[in-house]
């Protein structure tokens, strides 16, 4: 690309942020955000207050619920992803991995041994 080709081409796009800096500017949302994080500044400094102060005397729990949400499920009505298990049939030692227990193998094992023995022959569980 040439020089004068890159230039125009930045210059056009320096237009187009132009543009849209001057449609934020007159948008009244952003003017109201603005004006009330003015006054809340000026509040704060009135009562010698940090942002982390005012954030906390909002939310007492603070990182408690930070965490947590980070552990929920990202959408409404997802689940959470079931637990890997790994069971290992010690007579065959075919080994299966199921994340439920609608797995086909994993039924006849327990139907033929029965569910508290095949629960015994459980290796590890893994997230």
């Amino acid at each position: 690309m040439s020089l004068l080709s890159e230039f125009m081409q930045k210059e056009q796009q320096l237009k187009q942020l132009q543009a849209e800096m001057d449609r934020l500017q007159n948008d009244e949302r952003l003017k109201a955000e603005l004006e009330f994080k003015d006054k809340l500044e000026a509040l704060m400094r009135e009562f010698n207050k940090s942002s982390a102060d005012v954030i906390n005397l909002l939310e007492p729990q603070g990182g408690s619920r930070a965490a947590s949400s980070a552990k929920a499920p990202a959408a409404a009505g997802s689940r959470r992803k079931r637990k890997l298990k790994i069971y290992k049939n010690p007579n065959s030692g075919e080994v299966i991995e199921t994340r439920g227990g609608n797995h086909k193998t994993l039924k006849a094992w327990k139907d033929e041994f029965g569910s508290d023995t095949v629960e015994d022959w459980l290796v590890r569980v893994e997230s």
